[in-house]
């Protein structure tokens, strides 16, 4: 099992809604700050790959709402891959807070596509080099 946390996550105030809530739809980017980082950490990058022809599309995204987080509020995204990519990659996350308070549990599920015709593919051989020793008994 693979996991990385980022921390840092500052929030802004253009990040909430009326009431000093985050507004539930900045989430997601939230999700692909942590899993962009994390990937970033096994010195993955999104770009190379989309550069080398492979898109990573979002098929599925599921959230569930806690606790609020708030304005100035300093979030965690722990980022878990449980099992390794074949044409799709779930991504699990947790977000909380300076004070370790679990707001937010999350996944989605991302495909790999080729950017020159559209049809899925598997997981680029760099990144299953990259994470198999995360999964190796």
């Amino acid at each position: 099992m693979f996991v990385y946390e980022v921390k840092g996550v500052r929030v802004r105030y253009a990040d909430t809604d009326q009431m000093g809530y985050v507004y539930y739809g900045n989430y997601a980017r939230y999700y692909e700050i942590g899993r962009v980082e994390a990937l970033r950490s096994l010195d993955f990058h999104y770009k190379v790959m989309e550069d080398e022809g492979v898109m990573m599309p979002v098929y599925e995204n599921h959230s569930r709402y806690l606790k609020p987080a708030r304005y100035d509020d300093e979030l965690s995204i722990r980022v878990t891959l449980q099992e390794m990519p074949g044409i799709r990659v779930v991504f699990h996350y947790e977000i909380r807070n300076q004070n370790n308070v679990l707001l937010n549990t999350g996944e989605t599920t991302l495909v790999f596509q080729r950017r020159d015709n559209g049809k899925l593919c598997l997981a680029p051989e760099k990144l299953l080099n990259k994470l198999k020793p995360y999964f190796e008994i």
